[in-house]
């Protein structure tokens, strides 16, 4: 079942994940049709700037490792956006939330210090801002180039919610929505960077320049809106339907707070049809009292103990000059997996 004009940048990121070597670069026009879920603007796109199109690739893998890593200590874990059919996204639910909001701050993330690494031509780094440092500093180095990571990204993910046959108008306005919440998280994410000059470290002047902080960061930032996201309804608003809160429905959908049409299912057992893949041997956490906790995690089915050795770095010792020598120990830890 082709996932075009259905969810945008997420199908393209679950497909090139599984359909799409790791060891292929896009550098001919041609390889642009190995790229699975495309539709025809973003195949133009990529024919006409292959280079970008690597990096696009390269974000899709970064949304994946992110995601998984923003989520471990939760019930979903975002292990569905490898499920073929990602039913999960196509219902609207908090979870398609974040994972668009995530994919679009990743695309521009990536264009963006992609141009300041040299990697594509087309761009280098971003502009000096205008206003004057502060005594002791100076604007250098290379910035982040974010209008123009803005500006590819947005065109990229956004292609296919802007189809006529996007799948329901109510779905097209909440990814749309939450594509935007995710690009305005990278911009609040642009911050002042610096690097000390002077006599022996002094500090004495430091250049300065714009750069975005990490992804995991990002995430991070996004998955406190996934928590307090807001759950919407598709209704008429003087001339034409818009979403508004499902309980507040007196004021209109805030630009920074992600939202969702229908609840999601509580990831306790492996259901496809409903995009869980359960918590069956999930590790928990036995003296959390959090999302983690083997009660929360284990959905109450209980766990079960297992122990494993450890290797770890020990007893290490400065030499003059200049090396460090280790032991290695052994321990024994107690782990727990849900039944």
């Amino acid at each position: 079942k082709t996932c075009l004009n259905t969810y945008n940048y997420v199908c393209f990121c679950s497909r090139a994940l599984s359909h799409t070597p790791t060891s292929l670069h896009i550098n001919q026009t041609q390889h642009c049709k190995l790229l699975p879920g495309l539709v025809s603007s973003q195949a133009q796109l990529c024919r006409s700037n292959l280079e970008l199109m690597q990096t696009i690739i390269a974000a899709a893998r970064e949304v994946k490792k992110t995601c998984q890593k923003t989520f471990a200590d939760m019930r979903w874990n975002c292990s569905s956006i490898e499920i073929p059919s990602l039913v999960l996204f196509q219902t609207g639910t908090r979870e398609s939330a974040f994972v668009y909001a995530l994919s679009a701050a990743a695309i521009s993330h990536t264009i963006a210090q992609a141009c300041t690494s040299g990697d594509l031509r087309l761009c280098s780094c971003g502009p000096i801002p205008g206003e004057i440092p502060e005594p002791g500093y100076r604007w250098g180095g290379c910035a982040d180039n974010l209008h123009y990571g803005l500006v590819m990204g947005s065109k990229f993910s956004d292609a296919p919610m802007k189809m006529k046959k996007a799948g329901s108008h109510a779905n097209k306005l909440m990814h749309l929505h939450n594509s935007e919440v995710g690009r305005q998280a990278l911009r609040d994410a642009l911050v002042m960077k610096c690097k000390c000059h002077g006599v022996s470290g002094s500090c004495s002047i430091r250049t300065c320049w714009r750069g975005l902080q990490d992804l995991k960061d990002i995430a991070i930032d996004l998955k406190t809106k996934y928590l307090s996201a807001t759950k919407v309804v598709h209704r008429p608003m003087g001339t034409r339907k818009q979403l508004v809160p499902k309980d507040i429905d007196i004021r209109p959908v805030r630009e920074n707070e992600l939202v969702y049409l229908q609840s999601s299912p509580d990831f306790c057992a492996k259901n496809d049809k409903l995009g869980s893949v359960g918590t069956q041997d999930r590790q928990c956490n036995k003296t959390s009292i959090g999302s983690d906790s083997c009660d929360m995690m284990c959905c109450g089915r209980g766990y079960n103990p297992y122990t494993e050795k450890l290797v770890e770095r020990c007893h290490c010792k400065y030499h003059w000059c200049c090396y460090v020598t280790c032991k290695k120990c052994e321990r024994i830890v107690e782990r727990y997996v849900c039944k």
